[in-house]
């Protein structure tokens, strides 16, 4: 009876394993011959794309079955529209990876209208950079710092994208609770419409990250076109330390945690990769792997470095926790938030 029983356990255990097998060899087998979508939600040219672009050079070859990977651009609404369609037009099958400004997660707490997705739904891959947002000037309004700007009251016209973005949500936050005398240009597609704009004098003044201002920026930085003058940050970063941070500037405590819920928003969950709900489990930690993987690759690090993209990493469950703290911000910091970056 003994035997009998081990036996039978034993042809149990054999048909769970097989199982088990088979489905991670079909996981593993699913990707071979695929394509893979990375969907942007901004122009090319512009810090989004260039990070996009590079990973997906080379994340393909850390993927069972080596997949090809293509980026397609589907501007518009502040990345909203990509955000969208990954979240309700794409396949919950593993062959669509969304690219969007993070900041839309706020956004959707906010009750931005024409968000369609629920960002508690999307199953998170993971994000190559944590940003650190700056202020820059100029050089032609003849601002020198933030305090001749305070002192002198002289507007300065800045491009942004949409609300969501840092192009606007921090010159706006700045605004309301330092009183820097900006006017907001919002609308433009992507920082290199910005940046068009910016060199035709159309606009004089800029919030972007610093990951992105050094890379797609550099002709303007390296002539003195552009000055920065302003750190939105939650720390000083290595590069600046001498630079001025918002957070010096304000002069309450509201103040400072309006500076500092954006400076977060737009730090740690800014630039999130994301697939859409459903998808098998198996394929999202495939994915998720292979994102991290590539975010070691020497190759890949190699030509970021090249390219100027800092590569700051944090994985799929440290961005989905984030963006899990984000939602659930206190009602009546989302009321003043709201108001401010309506």
């Amino acid at each position: 009876m003994i035997k009998i029983s081990n036996l039978l356990l034993l042809s149990c255990l054999m048909t769970v394993a097989s199982g088990h097998w088979e489905t991670a060899h079909a996981q593993t087998n699913f990707y071979e011959g695929k394509t893979i979508r990375l969907i942007v939600g901004f122009t090319a040219g512009g810090g989004y794309d260039a990070y996009t672009r590079a990973i997906g050079r080379h994340m393909g070859k850390h993927i069972p079955g080596n997949p090809v990977m293509i980026v397609e651009n589907m501007p518009g609404a502040g990345s909203m529209i990509s955000a969208n369609y990954t979240f309700k037009a794409a396949r919950p099958d593993g062959l669509t990876i969304g690219h969007f400004i993070g900041g839309l997660f706020l956004q959707q707490l906010l009750g931005k209208p024409g968000i369609e997705f629920d960002a508690a739904k999307f199953q998170y891959v993971g994000v190559p950079g944590q940003d650190n947002f700056v202020i820059g000037i100029a050089k032609a309004s003849g601002i020198l710092d933030v305090d001749s700007w305070l002192a002198a009251k002289q507007v300065v016209k800045f491009g942004g994208v949409a609300s969501g973005s840092g192009s606007d949500d921090i010159p706006n936050v700045l605004k309301a609770t330092l009183g820097l005398p900006i006017q907001l240009v919002s609308g433009y597609k992507g920082t290199a419409d910005v940046r068009l704009a910016f060199n035709s004098g159309e606009v004089a003044g800029l919030s972007n990250s610093w990951e992105s201002t050094k890379s797609t920026w550099r002709k303007e930085l390296e002539s003195g076109e552009l000055k920065l003058v302003l750190q939105a940050t939650l720390k000083p970063h290595p590069e600046f330390p001498k630079l001025p941070m918002a957070l010096y500037y304000a002069k309450t405590e509201e103040a400072k945690l309006l500076i500092s819920t954006v400076a977060r928003v737009h730090g740690p969950t800014v630039r999130p990769y994301v697939l859409p709900p459903n998808i098998p489990k198996d394929r999202v930690q495939i994915i998720r792997k292979a994102f991290m993987d590539t975010m070691k690759d020497p190759d890949f690090l190699a030509e970021a470095k090249k390219a100027n993209l800092d590569i700051n990493p944090d994985d799929g469950a440290a961005l989905e926790q984030n963006v899990k703290e984000i939602l659930k911000l206190d009602p009546g910091l989302v009321a003043k938030l709201k108001e401010i970056l309506k």
